[in-house]
Protein backbone atom coordinates (compact mmCIF):
# COMPACT_ATOMS: atom_id res chain seq x y z
CA UNK A 1 0.00 0.00 0.00
CA UNK A 2 2.63 2.32 0.93
CA UNK A 3 4.79 1.68 -2.44
CA UNK A 4 1.68 2.62 -4.43
CA UNK A 5 1.25 6.02 -2.84
CA UNK A 6 5.16 6.86 -2.09
CA UNK A 7 8.01 6.69 -4.64
CA UNK A 8 11.43 5.63 -4.02
CA UNK A 9 14.14 7.82 -3.55
CA UNK A 10 15.15 8.14 -7.69
CA UNK A 11 11.60 8.96 -7.81
CA UNK A 12 11.50 12.26 -5.62
CA UNK A 13 14.72 13.05 -7.03
CA UNK A 14 13.24 13.34 -10.36
CA UNK A 15 10.28 15.27 -9.28
CA UNK A 16 12.52 17.75 -7.08
CA UNK A 17 14.92 18.52 -10.60
CA UNK A 18 11.73 19.33 -12.16
CA UNK A 19 9.86 21.10 -9.40
CA UNK A 20 12.15 23.14 -7.26
CA UNK A 21 13.71 25.46 -9.97
CA UNK A 22 10.16 26.21 -10.95
CA UNK A 23 9.31 26.44 -7.08
CA UNK A 24 12.74 28.78 -6.29
CA UNK A 25 11.75 31.22 -9.50
CA UNK A 26 8.44 31.74 -8.43
CA UNK A 27 9.21 31.98 -4.35
CA UNK A 28 11.64 34.71 -5.69
CA UNK A 29 9.13 36.22 -7.63
CA UNK A 30 6.96 36.89 -5.15
CA UNK A 31 8.96 37.57 -2.34
CA UNK A 32 10.08 40.38 -3.98
CA UNK A 33 6.68 41.56 -4.57
CA UNK A 34 6.33 41.14 -0.94
CA UNK A 35 9.22 43.02 -0.48
CA UNK A 36 7.90 46.05 -3.26
CA UNK A 37 4.00 45.40 -1.22
CA UNK A 38 5.88 46.28 2.03
CA UNK A 39 7.85 48.82 1.10
CA UNK A 40 4.77 50.40 -0.60
CA UNK A 41 3.08 49.94 3.03
CA UNK A 42 5.67 51.94 4.41
CA UNK A 43 4.45 54.50 2.89
CA UNK A 44 0.99 54.81 3.41
CA UNK A 45 -2.22 52.29 3.23
CA UNK A 46 -4.01 54.41 0.85
CA UNK A 47 -1.40 54.15 -1.46
CA UNK A 48 -0.52 50.19 -1.09
CA UNK A 49 -4.33 50.29 -1.31
CA UNK A 50 -4.23 51.70 -4.40
CA UNK A 51 -1.40 49.09 -6.01
CA UNK A 52 -3.20 46.34 -4.86
CA UNK A 53 -6.11 47.03 -6.58
CA UNK A 54 -3.64 47.71 -9.91
CA UNK A 55 -1.89 44.30 -9.23
CA UNK A 56 -5.71 42.76 -8.89
CA UNK A 57 -6.23 43.88 -12.64
CA UNK A 58 -2.75 42.70 -13.95
CA UNK A 59 -3.35 39.74 -12.20
CA UNK A 60 -5.95 38.26 -14.52
CA UNK A 61 -3.65 39.89 -17.35
CA UNK A 62 -1.07 37.18 -15.86
CA UNK A 63 -3.80 34.74 -15.69
CA UNK A 64 -4.94 35.25 -18.90
CA UNK A 65 -1.23 34.53 -20.82
CA UNK A 66 -0.86 31.27 -18.51
CA UNK A 67 -4.08 29.89 -20.02
CA UNK A 68 -3.01 31.03 -23.97
CA UNK A 69 0.16 29.21 -23.14
CA UNK A 70 -1.04 26.45 -21.29
CA UNK A 71 -3.14 24.53 -24.00
CA UNK A 72 0.12 24.75 -26.41
CA UNK A 73 1.93 23.51 -23.14
CA UNK A 74 0.53 20.20 -23.35
CA UNK A 75 0.93 19.68 -26.78
CA UNK A 76 4.81 20.97 -26.43
CA UNK A 77 5.28 18.28 -23.49
CA UNK A 78 4.04 15.66 -25.01
CA UNK A 79 6.01 16.41 -28.62
CA UNK A 80 8.94 16.78 -26.84
CA UNK A 81 8.57 13.19 -24.83
CA UNK A 82 7.94 11.46 -28.22
CA UNK A 83 11.50 13.95 -29.35
CA UNK A 84 9.54 15.68 -32.15
CA UNK A 85 11.37 18.91 -32.68
CA UNK A 86 9.27 20.75 -35.29
CA UNK A 87 6.17 19.90 -33.18
CA UNK A 88 7.68 21.75 -30.02
CA UNK A 89 8.78 24.58 -32.38
CA UNK A 90 5.20 25.03 -34.34
CA UNK A 91 3.71 25.47 -30.57
CA UNK A 92 5.93 27.78 -29.20
CA UNK A 93 5.31 29.85 -32.32
CA UNK A 94 2.07 29.42 -31.39
CA UNK A 95 2.53 30.61 -28.25
CA UNK A 96 4.28 33.61 -28.89
CA UNK A 97 1.60 35.02 -31.14
CA UNK A 98 -1.11 34.36 -28.76
CA UNK A 99 0.73 35.99 -26.06
CA UNK A 100 1.41 38.95 -28.64
CA UNK A 101 -2.05 39.36 -29.40
CA UNK A 102 -3.52 39.08 -25.44
CA UNK A 103 -1.33 41.83 -24.49
CA UNK A 104 -2.23 44.42 -27.05
CA UNK A 105 -6.18 43.74 -26.31
CA UNK A 106 -5.15 43.57 -22.59
CA UNK A 107 -3.63 47.16 -23.11
CA UNK A 108 -6.01 48.83 -25.06
CA UNK A 109 -8.44 47.59 -22.18
CA UNK A 110 -7.03 48.97 -19.57
CA UNK A 111 -5.97 52.53 -21.11
CA UNK A 112 -9.81 52.87 -21.59
CA UNK A 113 -11.41 51.51 -18.69
CA UNK A 114 -8.59 51.50 -16.17
CA UNK A 115 -10.56 54.28 -13.80
CA UNK A 116 -14.05 52.50 -13.92
CA UNK A 117 -12.16 49.21 -13.02
CA UNK A 118 -10.61 50.06 -9.69
CA UNK A 119 -13.39 52.51 -8.63
CA UNK A 120 -15.04 49.14 -8.23
CA UNK A 121 -13.29 48.32 -5.41
CA UNK A 122 -13.70 51.66 -3.69
CA UNK A 123 -17.52 51.12 -3.14
CA UNK A 124 -16.73 49.96 0.31
CA UNK A 125 -16.94 52.13 3.75
CA UNK A 126 -14.57 54.58 4.31
CA UNK A 127 -13.20 58.12 3.59
CA UNK A 128 -13.96 59.83 0.48
CA UNK A 129 -10.84 61.47 -0.01
CA UNK A 130 -8.86 58.30 0.69
CA UNK A 131 -11.04 56.38 -1.76
CA UNK A 132 -9.97 59.49 -4.54
CA UNK A 133 -6.20 59.19 -3.43
CA UNK A 134 -6.74 55.01 -3.94
CA UNK A 135 -8.07 55.83 -7.43
CA UNK A 136 -5.24 58.07 -8.10
CA UNK A 137 -2.52 56.19 -6.62
CA UNK A 138 -4.35 52.50 -8.56
CA UNK A 139 -4.30 54.36 -12.31
CA UNK A 140 -0.85 55.72 -12.27
CA UNK A 141 0.66 52.29 -10.99
CA UNK A 142 -1.47 50.61 -13.90
CA UNK A 143 -0.33 53.03 -16.90
CA UNK A 144 3.40 52.19 -15.98
CA UNK A 145 3.07 48.63 -15.79
CA UNK A 146 1.04 48.41 -18.92
CA UNK A 147 4.88 48.75 -20.76
CA UNK A 148 6.70 45.46 -18.85
CA UNK A 149 3.42 43.49 -19.92
CA UNK A 150 4.92 42.99 -23.20
CA UNK A 151 8.43 41.41 -22.25
CA UNK A 152 6.51 39.62 -19.79
CA UNK A 153 4.17 37.70 -21.96
CA UNK A 154 7.09 36.89 -24.28
CA UNK A 155 9.07 35.13 -20.75
CA UNK A 156 6.14 33.42 -20.61
CA UNK A 157 6.22 32.02 -23.84
CA UNK A 158 9.58 31.12 -23.69
CA UNK A 159 9.79 29.73 -20.10
CA UNK A 160 7.11 27.63 -20.99
CA UNK A 161 8.59 26.06 -23.71
CA UNK A 162 11.88 25.63 -21.73
CA UNK A 163 10.18 23.73 -19.03
CA UNK A 164 8.63 21.44 -20.80
CA UNK A 165 11.68 20.46 -22.85
CA UNK A 166 13.16 20.38 -19.56
CA UNK A 167 14.85 23.39 -18.51
CA UNK A 168 13.75 24.38 -15.75
CA UNK A 169 17.52 26.76 -14.34
CA UNK A 170 17.78 28.99 -17.04
CA UNK A 171 14.29 30.67 -16.33
CA UNK A 172 14.74 30.20 -12.55
CA UNK A 173 17.89 32.35 -12.99
CA UNK A 174 16.58 35.20 -15.11
CA UNK A 175 13.99 35.19 -12.47
CA UNK A 176 16.49 35.58 -10.17
CA UNK A 177 18.20 38.32 -11.64
CA UNK A 178 15.36 40.39 -12.74
CA UNK A 179 14.04 39.84 -8.99
CA UNK A 180 17.33 41.58 -7.62
CA UNK A 181 17.26 43.98 -9.65
CA UNK A 182 13.40 44.47 -8.92
CA UNK A 183 14.47 44.89 -5.28
CA UNK A 184 17.25 47.52 -5.63
CA UNK A 185 15.27 49.64 -8.32
CA UNK A 186 12.09 49.85 -5.32
CA UNK A 187 14.30 50.83 -2.95
CA UNK A 188 16.03 53.20 -4.81
CA UNK A 189 12.64 54.47 -6.60
CA UNK A 190 10.13 54.22 -3.98
CA UNK A 191 12.07 55.90 -1.44
CA UNK A 192 14.08 58.33 -3.36
CA UNK A 193 17.73 57.19 -2.29
CA UNK A 194 21.04 58.40 -3.71
CA UNK A 195 19.39 61.60 -5.14
CA UNK A 196 16.41 59.85 -7.20
CA UNK A 197 12.94 61.37 -6.28
CA UNK A 198 10.29 59.89 -4.04
CA UNK A 199 8.05 58.04 -6.75
CA UNK A 200 5.94 55.63 -4.21
CA UNK A 201 3.89 53.89 -6.07
CA UNK A 202 5.18 54.92 -9.37
CA UNK A 203 8.43 53.79 -8.35
CA UNK A 204 7.47 50.21 -7.78
CA UNK A 205 6.04 50.06 -10.77
CA UNK A 206 8.87 51.87 -12.76
CA UNK A 207 11.59 48.75 -11.25
CA UNK A 208 9.12 45.94 -12.05
CA UNK A 209 8.83 47.43 -15.32
CA UNK A 210 12.77 47.58 -15.98
CA UNK A 211 12.85 44.57 -14.98
CA UNK A 212 10.72 42.81 -16.98
CA UNK A 213 13.01 43.92 -19.59
CA UNK A 214 16.10 42.92 -17.90
CA UNK A 215 14.02 39.06 -17.67
CA UNK A 216 13.87 38.92 -21.07
CA UNK A 217 16.54 39.63 -22.71
CA UNK A 218 18.43 37.03 -20.36
CA UNK A 219 15.97 34.08 -21.21
CA UNK A 220 15.76 34.83 -24.91
CA UNK A 221 19.39 35.91 -25.75
CA UNK A 222 20.59 32.82 -23.75
CA UNK A 223 18.22 30.30 -25.39
CA UNK A 224 19.00 31.50 -28.98
CA UNK A 225 22.33 30.99 -28.07
CA UNK A 226 22.21 27.05 -27.48
CA UNK A 227 20.36 25.61 -30.16
CA UNK A 228 22.46 22.74 -29.49
CA UNK A 229 20.39 22.54 -26.52
CA UNK A 230 17.33 23.29 -27.98
CA UNK A 231 17.21 22.30 -31.31
CA UNK A 232 13.85 23.50 -31.56
CA UNK A 233 14.79 26.87 -31.70
CA UNK A 234 16.11 26.75 -34.94
CA UNK A 235 14.59 28.47 -37.72
CA UNK A 236 12.17 29.58 -35.09
CA UNK A 237 11.72 33.29 -36.47
CA UNK A 238 12.06 32.11 -40.18
CA UNK A 239 8.67 32.26 -40.43
CA UNK A 240 5.27 32.59 -38.38
CA UNK A 241 3.46 28.98 -40.11
CA UNK A 242 2.06 27.06 -37.94
CA UNK A 243 -0.02 23.83 -39.63
CA UNK A 244 -3.50 24.55 -39.43
CA UNK A 245 -4.03 20.75 -38.45
CA UNK A 246 -2.50 21.57 -35.01
CA UNK A 247 -3.41 24.98 -34.93
CA UNK A 248 -7.12 23.54 -34.71
CA UNK A 249 -5.89 21.04 -32.33
CA UNK A 250 -4.33 23.69 -29.70
CA UNK A 251 -7.68 25.65 -30.32
CA UNK A 252 -9.91 23.30 -29.35
CA UNK A 253 -7.70 22.02 -26.23
CA UNK A 254 -6.67 25.15 -25.20
CA UNK A 255 -9.70 27.37 -25.84
CA UNK A 256 -11.15 25.99 -22.91
CA UNK A 257 -8.00 26.10 -20.50
CA UNK A 258 -7.77 29.61 -21.84
CA UNK A 259 -11.29 31.03 -20.96
CA UNK A 260 -10.90 29.43 -17.89
CA UNK A 261 -7.84 30.83 -16.77
CA UNK A 262 -9.09 33.96 -17.51
CA UNK A 263 -12.94 33.54 -15.75
CA UNK A 264 -10.71 31.88 -12.80
CA UNK A 265 -8.64 34.74 -12.60
CA UNK A 266 -11.83 37.49 -12.93
CA UNK A 267 -13.39 35.08 -10.25
CA UNK A 268 -10.95 35.79 -7.77
CA UNK A 269 -11.14 39.13 -8.60
CA UNK A 270 -14.79 39.33 -8.27
CA UNK A 271 -14.48 37.64 -4.85
CA UNK A 272 -12.26 40.61 -3.80
CA UNK A 273 -14.66 42.85 -4.92
CA UNK A 274 -17.40 41.10 -2.70
CA UNK A 275 -15.01 41.18 0.63
CA UNK A 276 -14.12 45.33 -0.55
CA UNK A 277 -18.03 45.98 -0.08
CA UNK A 278 -17.16 45.73 3.58
CA UNK A 279 -14.80 48.42 3.61
CA UNK A 280 -11.39 50.05 2.54
CA UNK A 281 -9.83 48.41 5.53
CA UNK A 282 -10.52 44.92 4.01
CA UNK A 283 -8.98 45.59 0.60
CA UNK A 284 -5.79 46.50 2.61
CA UNK A 285 -6.09 43.07 4.92
CA UNK A 286 -7.17 41.20 2.04
CA UNK A 287 -3.46 42.23 -0.07
CA UNK A 288 -1.30 41.81 2.94
CA UNK A 289 -2.89 38.22 3.31
CA UNK A 290 -2.36 37.73 -1.05
CA UNK A 291 1.26 38.88 -0.72
CA UNK A 292 2.64 36.56 1.92
CA UNK A 293 -0.02 33.59 0.62
CA UNK A 294 2.10 33.98 -2.71
CA UNK A 295 5.11 33.20 -1.40
CA UNK A 296 3.80 30.22 0.68
CA UNK A 297 1.72 28.93 -2.07
CA UNK A 298 4.84 28.56 -4.66
CA UNK A 299 5.18 24.61 -2.98
CA UNK A 300 2.14 23.36 -4.42
CA UNK A 301 2.05 25.13 -7.32
CA UNK A 302 5.35 24.30 -8.27
CA UNK A 303 4.47 20.62 -7.60
CA UNK A 304 1.07 21.13 -9.79
CA UNK A 305 3.27 22.45 -12.64
CA UNK A 306 5.71 19.44 -12.23
CA UNK A 307 2.91 17.18 -12.47
CA UNK A 308 1.89 18.51 -15.55
CA UNK A 309 5.30 18.58 -17.36
CA UNK A 310 6.50 14.72 -16.09
CA UNK A 311 2.36 13.29 -16.15
CA UNK A 312 2.27 14.72 -19.95
CA UNK A 313 6.11 13.57 -20.89
CA UNK A 314 4.56 9.67 -19.73
CA UNK A 315 1.28 10.57 -21.75
CA UNK A 316 3.40 11.12 -25.10
CA UNK A 317 5.30 8.53 -24.80
CA UNK A 318 2.51 5.85 -24.37
CA UNK A 319 3.63 4.81 -20.85
CA UNK A 320 0.12 5.18 -19.51
CA UNK A 321 0.66 2.94 -16.69
CA UNK A 322 3.48 5.03 -15.48
CA UNK A 323 1.30 7.87 -16.11
CA UNK A 324 -1.09 7.21 -13.39
CA UNK A 325 1.72 5.96 -10.73
CA UNK A 326 4.04 9.17 -11.41
CA UNK A 327 0.36 11.27 -10.68
CA UNK A 328 -0.88 8.94 -7.79
CA UNK A 329 2.41 9.76 -5.73
CA UNK A 330 3.06 13.27 -6.74
CA UNK A 331 -0.59 13.98 -5.77
CA UNK A 332 0.21 12.85 -2.17
CA UNK A 333 3.43 14.14 -2.29
CA UNK A 334 1.93 17.60 -3.27
CA UNK A 335 -0.76 16.84 0.16
CA UNK A 336 1.70 16.23 2.05
CA UNK A 337 4.28 19.27 1.77
CA UNK A 338 0.89 21.60 1.92
CA UNK A 339 0.42 20.43 5.48
CA UNK A 340 3.92 21.68 6.64
CA UNK A 341 3.97 24.65 4.68
CA UNK A 342 0.29 25.94 6.06
CA UNK A 343 1.97 25.17 9.59
CA UNK A 344 4.74 27.40 8.99
CA UNK A 345 1.67 30.14 7.86
CA UNK A 346 0.32 29.70 11.00
CA UNK A 347 3.91 30.28 12.66
CA UNK A 348 3.75 33.55 11.17
CA UNK A 349 0.79 34.68 10.81
CA UNK A 350 0.79 37.18 13.45
CA UNK A 351 4.09 38.74 12.60
CA UNK A 352 4.15 39.08 9.39
CA UNK A 353 1.54 41.95 9.79
CA UNK A 354 3.76 44.08 11.73
CA UNK A 355 5.64 45.07 9.17
CA UNK A 356 2.54 47.21 7.76
CA UNK A 357 2.59 51.09 8.74
CA UNK A 358 -1.21 50.82 8.73
CA UNK A 359 -3.77 50.29 11.50
CA UNK A 360 -4.14 47.55 14.38
CA UNK A 361 -7.22 46.84 13.29
CA UNK A 362 -6.26 46.23 9.41
CA UNK A 363 -3.27 43.88 10.99
CA UNK A 364 -5.76 41.98 12.76
CA UNK A 365 -8.04 41.13 10.03
CA UNK A 366 -4.77 40.73 7.97
CA UNK A 367 -3.77 37.91 10.45
CA UNK A 368 -6.71 36.09 11.03
CA UNK A 369 -7.14 36.25 6.89
CA UNK A 370 -3.40 34.65 6.91
CA UNK A 371 -4.80 31.72 9.26
CA UNK A 372 -7.59 30.99 7.36
CA UNK A 373 -5.44 30.79 4.17
CA UNK A 374 -2.78 28.47 6.12
CA UNK A 375 -5.66 26.03 7.42
CA UNK A 376 -7.14 25.43 3.98
CA UNK A 377 -3.88 24.96 2.18
CA UNK A 378 -4.01 21.20 1.62
CA UNK A 379 -7.22 21.69 0.22
CA UNK A 380 -5.80 24.07 -2.17
CA UNK A 381 -3.37 22.08 -3.04
CA UNK A 382 -5.01 18.53 -4.18
CA UNK A 383 -7.04 20.67 -5.58
CA UNK A 384 -4.01 22.10 -7.93
CA UNK A 385 -3.04 18.98 -8.32
CA UNK A 386 -5.77 17.50 -9.45
CA UNK A 387 -6.17 20.12 -11.72
CA UNK A 388 -3.12 19.83 -13.60
CA UNK A 389 -3.33 15.91 -13.83
CA UNK A 390 -6.60 16.30 -15.39
CA UNK A 391 -4.90 19.12 -17.73
CA UNK A 392 -1.74 16.83 -18.84
CA UNK A 393 -4.09 14.24 -20.67
CA UNK A 394 -5.91 17.11 -22.17
CA UNK A 395 -8.93 17.02 -20.60
CA UNK A 396 -9.38 20.82 -21.07
CA UNK A 397 -13.05 20.77 -21.24
CA UNK A 398 -13.20 18.99 -17.80
CA UNK A 399 -10.86 21.21 -16.33
CA UNK A 400 -12.82 24.15 -17.03
CA UNK A 401 -15.95 22.75 -15.34
CA UNK A 402 -14.11 21.77 -12.24
CA UNK A 403 -12.11 25.02 -12.11
CA UNK A 404 -13.64 28.28 -13.29
CA UNK A 405 -17.71 27.25 -13.51
CA UNK A 406 -17.15 25.74 -9.76
CA UNK A 407 -16.05 29.81 -8.87
CA UNK A 408 -18.50 31.41 -10.83
CA UNK A 409 -21.43 28.63 -10.29
CA UNK A 410 -20.81 28.24 -6.66
CA UNK A 411 -18.07 30.59 -5.17
CA UNK A 412 -18.96 33.75 -6.41
CA UNK A 413 -22.87 33.68 -5.81
CA UNK A 414 -21.89 32.40 -1.98
CA UNK A 415 -19.25 35.22 -1.66
CA UNK A 416 -21.51 37.86 -3.18
CA UNK A 417 -24.59 36.66 -0.65
CA UNK A 418 -23.08 36.68 2.42
CA UNK A 419 -21.57 39.89 2.04
CA UNK A 420 -24.35 41.93 0.67
CA UNK A 421 -27.86 40.31 2.32
CA UNK A 422 -26.17 39.02 5.82
CA UNK A 423 -24.56 40.58 8.72
CA UNK A 424 -21.87 37.70 8.74
CA UNK A 425 -18.50 39.17 10.19
CA UNK A 426 -15.49 39.04 7.73
CA UNK A 427 -13.79 37.08 9.28
CA UNK A 428 -16.43 34.10 8.99
CA UNK A 429 -17.63 35.51 5.71
CA UNK A 430 -14.04 34.94 4.23
CA UNK A 431 -13.93 31.16 5.85
CA UNK A 432 -17.09 30.32 4.44
CA UNK A 433 -15.83 31.38 0.90
CA UNK A 434 -12.07 29.90 0.90
CA UNK A 435 -13.52 27.26 2.67
CA UNK A 436 -15.82 25.76 -0.60
CA UNK A 437 -12.24 24.62 -1.80
CA UNK A 438 -13.04 21.53 0.19
CA UNK A 439 -15.87 20.74 -1.68
CA UNK A 440 -13.79 21.28 -5.14
CA UNK A 441 -11.28 19.15 -4.07
CA UNK A 442 -13.35 16.02 -3.37
CA UNK A 443 -14.74 16.85 -6.75
CA UNK A 444 -11.09 16.54 -8.37
CA UNK A 445 -10.21 13.09 -6.42
CA UNK A 446 -13.37 12.04 -8.08
CA UNK A 447 -12.68 12.90 -11.68
CA UNK A 448 -8.93 11.76 -11.14
CA UNK A 449 -9.89 8.17 -9.76
CA UNK A 450 -12.16 7.69 -13.17
CA UNK A 451 -9.07 7.83 -15.20
CA UNK A 452 -10.75 9.44 -17.92
CA UNK A 453 -7.51 11.84 -18.12
CA UNK A 454 -5.29 8.94 -19.58
CA UNK A 455 -4.77 10.03 -23.04
CA UNK A 456 -2.09 10.87 -25.78
CA UNK A 457 -2.95 13.72 -27.74
CA UNK A 458 -0.32 13.42 -29.90
CA UNK A 459 -0.36 10.27 -31.19
CA UNK A 460 -1.36 10.42 -34.28
CA UNK A 461 0.89 11.31 -37.29
CA UNK A 462 3.28 14.33 -37.03
CA UNK A 463 2.72 17.61 -37.78
CA UNK A 464 4.30 19.43 -40.11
Amino acid sequence: MLKRYIGDRAFYRMVLMVAVPIMVQNAITNFVSLLDNIMIGQVGTVQMTGVAIANQLIFVFNLCIFGAISGAGIFGAQFYGKQDMDGVRHTFRFKLLVCIGITVLAILLFISAGDQLIGVYLKGEGALEDAVASLHYGREYLMISLVGMVPFAVVQAYSGTLRETGETVLPMKASLVAVLVNLVLNYILIFGHFGFPQLGAAGAAIATVISRFVECFIVIRWTNRNVELFPYVVGLYSSFFVPGNLVKQIIRKGTPLLVNESLWATGVAVLNQCYSIRSLDVVAAVNITSTVWNVFSCVYLAMGSAIGILVGRELGAGRFENAKDTARKMIVFSGGSAILVGGLLVAISGLYPMLYNTTPFIRGLATSFIRVTAILMPAYSLTNAFYFTLRAGGKTGVTFLFDSCYVWCISIPTAYILSRYTALPIVALYFCCQGLEIFKSIIGYIMVKKGLWIHNIVSEEKQT
